[in-house]
């Protein structure tokens, strides 16, 4: 078993043409978007950085980036490259433990969904996906409402 650590964070853009922005594959329309060359979907990046951890490639940098000038802005796309990675490395996740700090938007009311976006992407059981928020009691610029940083663990399983 190997476990990792991924991270992410994005502030929100000022471009009100943008409006909602997508975490864990779930759009959150009454939040502003997030700032990013792609979708800015912050959950899917931690996610990919935690795949990342294990196979020592890192996708969000070059990768991404060379995607994005392809057009490919979906975070979802990254981290399918990232799970791609894992396999070919003969691991498979076991478990995902995600943490989200932000003031906004409200996580709680779309977390049965994002685990079952998460899931849909990663083959995990959506019972092997927690997902916790926290507004970090408004001590940092992300529980004050500016943007939104997200923690995740990974957990992996060597497979024949």
């Amino acid at each position: 078993m190997r476990v990792s650590i991924g991270q992410d964070s994005h502030r929100f853009t000022e471009n009100t043409e943008n409006a909602g922005c997508v975490l864990g594959g779930v759009l959150f329309p009454e939040a502003p978007a997030l700032s990013a060359n792609s979708d800015g979907d912050v959950v899917l990046h931690a996610i990919t950085n935690a795949y990342s951890g294990i196979t020592c490639r890192n996708i969000l940098g070059k990768v991404a980036d060379d995607m994005c000038r392809a057009g490919i802005t979906d975070s979802r796309e990254y981290l399918k490259v990232a799970i791609r990675d894992l396999a070919e490395r003969h691991f498979a996740p076991v478990h995902l433990s995600i943490t989200i700090e932000c003031a906004r938007p409200k996580i709680s009311p779309r977390v049965e969904a994002m685990r079952a976006s998460i899931a849909s992407l990663t083959g995990l059981p959506e019972n092997s996906i927690g997902i916790t928020a926290t507004t970090g009691e408004g001590l940092t610029d992300f529980g004050r409402g500016l943007g939104i940083s997200v923690f995740c663990i990974l957990t992996v399983e060597e497979c024949a």
